[in-house]
């Protein structure tokens, strides 16, 4: 209880630091690129056939999710580990900082998609909240696995290969990808809430600096290492 107080304690002065070592050049260059890129329907006046619209709803998603992908990246890792506030804390401030913009975000990115041929709102907000978790997650696997300060770059790379291939190599059974007139789309988005809870996991599971990398660092902090 004692060790929840202080941490409850010292992350409000926490969030002037993190607000300005946040990514904002990648999170502003994809949110931009997604919004022009749903603008599209409206730039060139077409009416999009409904698995257009949805295509196009995804696309920005994934465009979204890359941008997140570089929201674990922090140049001072090595100077932070030996801090009292733990890593977790540190980034789900950094998640909850981002949220507010991201729901912002998505909520345009919706409204620029022409309503005839929009997809079901909460089905699609389903797949870009579990491409975003998923980019999270990847992104803290990475900071577990490695010692690398920004491995942003990185785990893009892997995240937009992984979408090129997994429509392709999906089990038919086990296709995300329905349309929206498909009978598979309920079951397609029980999969999707599924994955969501699955990244969310193995992010939370992530989140603890390795006990030895620690100890390292706090040696190296002391000049004891």
């Amino acid at each position: 209880m004692r060790g929840l107080t202080a941490v409850r304690g010292v992350t409000p002065d926490l969030v002037g630091p993190v607000w300005r070592t946040l990514p904002w050049r990648a999170l502003a260059a994809a949110g931009t690129l997604g919004l022009l890129v749903a603008a599209t329907p409206l730039v060139t006046g077409g009416e999009p056939a409904p698995w257009q619209a949805l295509l196009l709803l995804r696309s920005v998603a994934l465009i979204g999710a890359l941008g997140l992908t570089f929201l674990l990246d922090d140049p001072a890792r090595h100077l932070t580990a030996p801090l009292p506030v733990p890593r977790p804390v540190r980034q789900a401030l950094r998640v909850v900082l981002v949220a507010p913009v991201a729901a912002l975000w998505w909520t345009a990115v919706l409204l620029l998609s022409p309503s005839a041929s929009r997809p079901p709102v909460g089905e699609v907000t389903l797949e870009a909240v579990a491409v975003g978790v998923l980019a999270l997650a990847a992104a803290a696997l990475a900071v577990r696995l490695t010692d690398e300060a920004r491995p942003g770059p990185f785990v893009a790379a892997a995240l937009l290969l992984t979408a090129v291939l997994a429509p392709l190599l999906a089990p038919e059974g086990w296709a995300l990808f329905a349309q929206a007139d498909d009978p598979r789309w309920s079951a397609a988005h029980v999969r999707w809430a599924v994955l969501t809870a699955v990244a969310a996991g193995v992010g939370a599971l992530c989140g603890p600096e390795p006990l030895g990398r620690g100890a390292r660092r706090t040696r190296s902090a002391d000049g004891t290492g």
